[in-house]
């Protein structure tokens, strides 16, 4: 049912079960990291239980289906923030749209994206509806923020929490990134395009571990201009440092890297620092 999405498969199961069992709440709670898939689940949940044949379509047989895979189904609305905030008009809207009944469909699917943005003024609005929903809707709130949201309106909702993909997961979503790079995205895509961007630089400072084993020191600062010149990058740099640091078992380089990090942003001499890094991995490596 669920097949095509990858990772979360107990979030998947119990999502299954509550369709096969006629088990839909009227509001849920999608707990978790940014980038792990919460709201590819729930736009899929959406679908099947809007189903007319009880999200038994294989092949997007019924109306309800074929709209929504065209985004054209009247009856599925994603709220989205309106700028920084999802404020209180969005939420009055909302309220005054559930009221009608489904058009083609089952059921009438609310998803609240970023749902920790709500104002307070939108979450009070909000939690009117919660409390008194109409028997055809549902509302899923997608949450990478719990503790932003009134207990009130957690009280409301089935919470499901999603867990972090695995590295083998973005693997198979992203087959073409390099083990190094994925152990960056920490379990989500949420960062993926910007560091998909920076592969070449990735690839440069392989050459510079590279001359840590096989240069000179001199060979070291000629090779390093990437560290002296990326100032606005340098931490995400210096992390992607640690791994290779990490592979090769050079535990002292990566106290090192971290004590760069904390004189980078402590604000001393920025050259002074990467001065300060790359004469002491060397000498570490070669001693």
């Amino acid at each position: 049912m669920f097949e095509k999405i990858i990772g979360n498969n107990k979030v998947k199961e119990y999502l299954e079960t509550s369709i096969k069992n006629k088990n839909i709440s009227h509001s849920y709670m999608f707990v978790g990291k940014s980038g792990i898939g919460k709201k590819l689940y729930a736009r899929e949940y959406a679908k099947k239980i809007m189903c007319l044949n009880g999200g038994n379509c294989t092949n997007n047989e019924c109306e309800s289906c074929i709209k929504f895979e065209a985004n054209s189904n009247p009856d599925y609305v994603e709220i989205l923030p309106d700028g920084k905030n999802l404020k209180i008009e969005q939420t009055r809207k909302m309220q005054e749209k559930i009221a009608e009944k489904p058009i083609v469909s089952n059921k009438k699917v609310y998803v609240i994206d970023d749902s920790d943005l709500m104002t307070e003024e939108s979450q009070n609005c909000l939690l009117k509806t919660l409390e008194e929903p109409p028997e055809y809707a549902v509302i899923i709130l997608i949450v990478s923020n719990e503790s932003k949201l009134l207990a009130t309106i957690k009280s409301r909702c089935v919470i499901v929490k999603f867990d972090k993909l695995s590295d083998e997961e973005i693997k198979k979503i992203m087959p073409n990134l390099d083990d190094s790079v994925i152990k960056l995205l920490e379990g989500s895509l949420a960062n993926s395009e910007n560091i998909e961007n920076k592969k070449e630089q990735y690839e440069e400072l392989k050459k510079i571990t590279d001359i840590l084993e096989k240069g000179t020191l001199t060979q070291l600062f000629t090779q390093s201009d990437l560290l002296y010149t990326s100032k606005d990058d340098i931490i995400s740099l210096l992390e992607y440092l640690n791994i290779i640091f990490f592979d090769k078992r050079w535990t002292d380089c990566i106290e090192i890297v971290e004590k760069t990090k904390r004189k980078i942003l402590a604000n001393n001499n920025y050259d002074m620092c990467i001065d300060y890094l790359l004469i002491n991995i060397w000498e570490i490596v070669n001693n």
